[in-house]
């Protein structure tokens, strides 16, 4: 990998993991402060991420939507949510001593009540948050990556970086249990689909959908932990 490739790997790696240990810390609790940490340095790291893409001819490739991209979106964010009930069920049982690391989480993003009220607010946030996301990992370090270890690998790499970055939320939003792995084990796992997706269908249009319509369900629709509606 170049330097500036190394770089900006290292940097979305480092940002999202300062940032999302901020945001998720008790103190910022349902609050705006959360939001911003949440979304804002993605964005920034997206902006950037955009801009080369755009000096590389990648991202009219990545972003333009194609037959059958709305299928393959919906379909795949079903086939997640699917898999995320499955893996919360058996991770942090209803009744078992780690139902508290979703209980902590849900606790972290707010008042259920508050988000339903401001619904339009939230729909915004995820769908910026889903397509900086995309951006940034299945879109830049996947490209960066390859550079390395070669497009048929790239993506599994940048979901365990993707993963990785994620990995200071244990500490966030660790409990008497100990640390929470929830978002890591999230993060490695819907990187993997969301970035199997962006190599299957040659696009982040597919992905972009599947994960603005996946956090929206887990969010606002259909939570996995029953407390939180």
């Amino acid at each position: 990998m170049r330097p500036a490739a190394t770089g900006f790997v290292a940097a979305a790696v480092i940002v999202t993991g300062a940032s999302s240990y901020l945001a998720f810390s008790p103190e910022r609790s349902g609050t705006v402060a959360f939001w911003a940490l949440a979304i804002g340095p993605t964005v920034a790291l997206a902006i950037a991420a955009a801009a080369w893409a755009q000096r590389e001819g990648f991202l009219a490739e990545w972003l333009t939507p194609r037959w059958g991209d709305f299928t393959r979106g919906v379909l795949g964010a079903a086939g997640l949510f699917v898999a995320a009930w499955g893996v919360t069920r058996v991770v942090s049982p209803v009744g078992s001593p780690r139902e508290i690391w979703l209980v902590s989480l849900y606790g972290q993003i707010g008042d259920p009540r508050v988000l339903q009220a401001h619904a339009p607010l939230v729909a915004a946030a995820v769908v910026v948050a889903a397509l900086a996301e995309e951006v940034v990992w299945r879109g830049t370090v996947t490209q960066l990556v390859a550079e390395r270890v070669g497009s048929r690998l790239a993506w599994i790499w940048a979901a365990g970086l993707y993963a990785l970055a994620l990995l200071p939320t244990a500490w966030a939003l660790r409990t008497g249990y100990g640390l929470n792995p929830v978002l890591v084990i999230a993060a490695g796992g819907a990187g993997l689909v969301w970035g199997g997706m962006a190599r299957a269908f040659g696009g982040l249009a597919p992905s972009v959908l599947a994960h603005a319509l996946f956090d929206w369900a887990v969010l606002m629709m259909f939570p996995l932990w029953g407390g939180h509606r």
